[in-house]
């Protein structure tokens, strides 16, 4: 069954590269959605697809990439939506 996830990272998490490891991250394991940084200095994403997969996506943002320093993960089951692949948004 294809779910949703909402996901907010805050801590070191914009400018080490964050979004653009989630997208590799999330396309690896085949999510569809999108991540963006917010204007408090978090990162957020929405992302859809199979739950095994959001929860190994939900366990990679608690390291999140080399330079990150994850201070807190905050998450949400979400309604499912369609999306084409996963994006980056910007601000």
């Amino acid at each position: 069954m294809l779910k949703g996830m909402s996901i907010r990272i805050s801590g070191k998490v914009q400018g080490v590269w964050y979004r653009g490891s989630t997208q590799q991250k999330a396309q690896s394991l085949d999510l569809a959605g999108w991540v963006k940084n917010e204007g408090d200095g978090s990162v957020r994403i929405h992302a859809f697809g199979d739950e095994e997969c959001l929860q190994q996506l939900l366990a990679w943002c608690y390291a999140g990439p080399k330079h990150a320093q994850v201070k807190e993960v905050e998450h949400d089951s979400i309604p499912y939506e369609e999306h084409v692949g996963f994006t980056i948004q910007r601000i």
